[in-house]
């Protein structure tokens, strides 16, 4: 994005950006130039039909020039720069020649016209693309200012950047994992739902991997560094996102795929038409004509419609709850053939809830329910939040006392209470249904009361109802289906049996989630949907990255190309086949405006039509593509009913949607 529309450069990994600074439209200038040129050209065309005075054509020859030149500074440099650094030619340097053209002829007014409408459509486009990168700031802040370190018997806060390779550090409950490394000693439970995106924590002890920006819930951890505090899992997401931006900026937006060819085209067309016609006949005659043969090749229509069209659309698009980021986005949208959707938080609800409860003979499941949700009261872990919710009048518990990592144990009714997981407490006879609980994906928590096995509680983050609806739509349409997550693959393979996704990828770090994306890039166009950090290289990388949720985290929202403000996935068809319309549209467009700048080169060359009737059809044409664009904006308001979690339909409410 170029620096007059107030985007800063990209953030650098390790290297903080200057907090952005919202610039009013007036002091725009990206805004205020393209305004000023439809001001003076307004102006210049009301003081040429409506004031009788002598000096009237005077005041709005100045009014036009002041409008041209305005409109002009948008683009002619841009262009000028280009051709001769970049040895690029585009769409802004046809428009340039043809508004030279047009006042040399004479005809500063229609030349003012050219430039106001080219600038208008740079201004809409480029205000579509407008994007912050806070979210790549958001990522490096996850990572803490500072580190505790031991040497020998000593501990000592030194800045994080500086933590190296073999250094021990100290990482106590509450605190983030400042650099990637292995746990040399201690136990405990990971917050890793930066890095993962897995709402449950995880259990690690002597040997475990544990990633920068993890957070650390219960015990005392003694993590020796495996990564440099400025080169880390985290500083790598940002320098993947970096680079998947880059490729995609680098993508050409379709009308400028059409204008490669068409403006060296031109250019040659009109000066084999002023020489050639030199030479055989009148050179002032010929060079006017190859003048003409510029402003009837301007694809004016094309640089006003394409635009106008997606503005439209992205402005429906919005109204049914999705925030559509870039005309470019907007376009690759329209042609998506794959979906990669990632699980937690976006498959499912991300909220941990009980969903089954199995006893041994003598023991209810409300008994086993209200013995562990004594103890969990005190806990903010997931699960122990999911167990607590399911019972909520649990009695009090006393003597307390939590291993991390494993459980905790107390006293309920006189009676000693432990719960925990599988890998703690063993699980007796009931080994068998927690192996089966697990294979459906559920995490499995062990109660035992004075040391008997009483029962086994499942917890599961569960799918979201309309999942298998969303995927047979997708079916539908065409459009394939994968999971990618950090989970493990047993959890996993349940949870796509129950979407009917068959295509699962589990146990995937950040980078593997992007390396799969890229590769189903290579064979068809695929969205990426997400909502967590981990998933923003996957989401840069995409051909359109989509996320889930206004709720997600900075990261992916800034990341993708397309957020959802709700979390109803049944959008995403309903997105798709918005696009697909507006891309009909857009493709209607972009043939009629070809059409007549092919209808209008042989009348231009033959000399049937002059400057000031090429110029009158390019206006007539930019109304009706502008029309035809307008439709994009028509979005037709249905019922889209909220499930509940068997699938079935509730009330109805009033969310957009659009139709194709």
């Amino acid at each position: 994005m170029s620096s007059a529309c107030g985007c800063e450069a990209p953030v650098t990994a390790g290297v903080e950006a200057d907090e952005e600074v919202e610039i009013p439209w007036w002091r725009d200038r990206a805004v205020l130039l393209p305004v000023l040129s439809g001001v003076f050209l307004v102006a210049g065309f009301l003081v040429e039909w409506l004031v009788e005075a002598p000096a009237a054509g005077t005041i709005a020859l100045v009014l036009f020039w002041v409008g041209l030149l305005a409109g002009a500074s948008t683009f002619v440099p841009g262009a000028l720069r280009n051709l001769f650094r970049k040895r690029k030619l585009g769409i802004g340097l046809l428009m340039t020649i043809s508004a030279v053209g047009a006042v040399i002829l004479g005809y500063v007014e229609e030349a003012a016209a050219l430039a106001f409408l080219y600038s208008l459509a740079e201004m809409l486009e480029d205000k579509a693309m407008d994007r912050a990168r806070g979210g790549l700031r958001a990522l490096l802040k996850l990572v803490p200012e500072t580190a505790t370190v031991l040497r020998g018997r000593e501990s000592a806060i030194i800045p994080a950047r500086e933590l190296t390779v073999g250094q021990l550090m100290l990482v106590r409950p509450g605190e983030r994992v400042a650099t990637d490394g292995v746990v040399r000693s201690g136990r405990s439970s990971l917050d890793t739902s930066a890095i993962t995106g897995e709402s449950i924590p995880v259990e690690v002890e002597a040997g475990a991997q544990v990633s920068a920006g993890s957070i650390n819930t219960s015990g005392v951890l003694e993590v020796e560094a495996t990564a440099a505090g400025t080169d880390n899992s985290l500083t790598t997401i940002v320098e993947l996102v970096e680079q998947a931006q880059a490729e995609k900026g680098n993508r050409a937006r379709l009308a400028d795929r059409i204008a490669r060819p068409l403006v060296p085209g031109v250019m040659v067309l009109a000066l084999l038409v002023g020489v050639v016609g030199s030479l055989f006949g009148d050179p002032e005659l010929w060079i006017t004509r190859a003048l003409v043969v510029l402003v009837a090749a301007s694809p004016c229509a094309l640089a006003i419609s394409v635009p106008v069209t997606v503005v439209s659309a992205i402005g429906a698009a919005s109204r049914f709850g999705v925030v559509i980021k870039s005309g470019a986005a907007f376009e690759r949208l329209g042609s998506i053939r794959h979906l990669a959707m990632d699980k937690t938080g976006t498959l499912t609800v991300n909220q941990p809830v009980v969903t089954s409860v199995v006893t041994t003979e003598g023991w209810s499941e409300a008994d086993v329910l209200s013995y562990a949700a004594a103890l969990e009261r005190q806990s903010t872990h997931p699960l122990a939040v999911a167990i607590v919710a399911a019972t909520p009048d649990a009695p009090a518990a006393a003597h307390v006392e939590e291993t991390a990592g494993h459980g905790v144990v107390g006293t309920v009714e006189g009676r000693r209470v432990a719960v925990g997981s599988p890998r703690w407490i063993d699980a007796g006879p009931l080994a068998d249904r927690v192996a089966q609980l697990e294979a459906e994906g559920r995490t499995c928590v062990l109660v035992t009361v004075d040391g008997v096995t009483a029962g086994v509680i499942g917890v599961r983050d569960e799918l979201r109802p309309e999942v298998p609806e969303v995927v047979s739509t997708l079916a539908e349409q065409g459009v394939g289906v994968s999971m990618l997550t950090g989970d493990n693959a047993r959890t996993a393979a349940a949870l796509g049996r129950d979407a009917g996704i068959d295509d699962v990828r589990a146990e995937l770090r950040p980078e593997d989630k992007a390396r799969i994306v890229a590769e189903l890039n290579d064979q068809v166009p695929t969205a990426m949907i997400g909502d967590g950090i981990n998933d923003t290289p996957a989401l840069a990388g995409a051909t359109v990255g989509i996320a889930m949720g206004a709720t997600g985290s900075d990261a992916a929202i800034e990341s993708a190309d397309v957020a959802f403000t709700g979390h109803d996935l049944r959008l995403i068809p309903q997105a798709l086949a918005h696009a697909n319309r507006g891309g009909r549209i857009i493709n209607q467009n972009i043939v009629l405006s070809l059409v007549i700048i092919t209808v209008l080169l042989p009348l231009a060359i033959t000399g049937v039509l002059g400057l000031a009737a090429v110029v009158l059809v390019h206006e007539v044409a930019e109304v009706v593509v502008i029309a035809n664009g307008l439709r994009a904006a028509k979005a037709q308001r249905t019922e889209l009913t909220p499930l509940d979690q068997s699938g079935s339909a509730q009330a109805a409410d009033n969310n957009a949607v659009v139709t194709a």
